[in-house]
């Protein structure tokens, strides 16, 4: 950590957060994606001290395939955002290598144009592989940028694939780019992902592309009609925008603001933000339960001597499970 900010107290990093200081929201969020003990009990401390600050925004989750132009669409869509007189913060979660831990964090070069705009804040997170770290730091990272004042929130996901799911778990909204012309129109699509989705959006309909993509709007619109109604009671849409003519995202805006109005309205909105914060809960101490029995000594050499032990004869894993479940829990009383 920098000289800067180094052994601040928690209170340095809540007010700097609710002035809306940007390199102290930056700060504060590198810490509470950290894995050093201090850190985290630091990280715990700030967000007690700004969660009555927190709730006030609108938070979109947007994935796609690769190549369909995620950037492209939020660079688009953000200066939409920003003339409805929104404050933006965009997170994007970056796949991380599993070898190095290392990221692309290419984000801010991708989106030029929006990233020196004033209003506007955007952050790349590592994914660091682990699903769990996904939705706790970046759900975190969320209510750190709305008490920095940030109202629209877009967190942009790696591509299609488990951690979409983690992302649909802490957002308002959830939207799936897809393109046209590209073959099976349901290209690498899995039926769970296109289930999440609140709206399905065709990139690239312009040019020659411009009559696939309202084909292809049409087989999507299908498809999505055959899917169970949703919670909210509201219906899924296609449509389809050309981010790089502008064309077709003031209705992208328009229907996002129509859904928030309609969950509002019948009291949706408010009953999925408690569940989300609900199952964080449960789902943090399933991690939080894993950690300690995976780092308790005495457990590690018990699986170290059985996995010897297994290549040698055969033995019963479901009674061999629990026996060393009631024991940790036993010296953990």
């Amino acid at each position: 950590m920098s000289s800067l900010f180094h052994n601040q107290p928690p209170k340095f990093f809540i007010d700097g957060i609710l002035n809306a200081d940007i390199a102290i929201l930056s700060k504060a969020i590198t810490i509470i994606e950290s894995q050093n003990e201090n850190h985290q009990e630091l990280g715990e401390k700030i967000i007690e001290g700004i969660i009555n600050k927190t709730g006030k925004s609108f938070r979109l989750g947007i994935t796609g395939v690769p190549g369909v132009g995620k950037s492209t669409f939020i660079e688009s869509f953000g200066n939409e955002v920003l003339k409805h007189g929104h404050k933006l913060a965009v997170l994007a979660i970056d796949p991380s290598s599993d070898k190095t831990k290392g990221s692309i964090l290419g984000d801010k070069t991708r989106m030029e144009e929006l990233s020196v705009k004033e209003n506007v804040f955007i952050r790349p997170s590592p994914s660091s592989g682990n699903l769990g770290g996904v939705a706790r730091s970046t759900y975190e990272t969320i209510l750190l940028c709305e008490a920095a004042g940030f109202d629209f929130i877009i967190i942009e996901t790696v591509g299609v694939g488990q951690s979409e799911i983690a992302v649909s778990k802490i957002t308002d909204f959830f939207l799936l780019l897809m393109l046209a012309g590209a073959g099976d129109e349901l290209q690498g699509i899995k039926r769970g992902i296109m289930e999440m989705a609140d709206a399905l959006v065709i990139t690239k309909a312009d040019g020659a592309n411009f009559e696939k993509a309202k084909m292809a709007r049409s087989e999507y619109a299908h498809a999505m009609h055959l899917f169970q109604a949703s919670e909210s009671g509201w219906i899924p849409k296609t449509l389809v925008c050309s981010s790089t003519e502008n064309k077709g995202i003031d209705e992208v805006y328009k229907m996002i603001e129509e859904y928030k109005n309609f969950t509002i309205s019948n009291g949706f909105f408010s009953q999925k933000r408690k569940e989300q914060q609900f199952d964080l809960f449960l789902k943090t101490i399933d991690e939080q339960l894993k950690h300690k029995f995976y780092s308790d000594p005495k457990i590690n050499a018990a699986i170290e001597a059985l996995k010897t032990k297994s290549s040698q004869s055969n033995f019963q894993p479901f009674s061999l499970a629990k026996k060393m479940l009631d024991n940790f829990f036993k010296r953990n009383k």
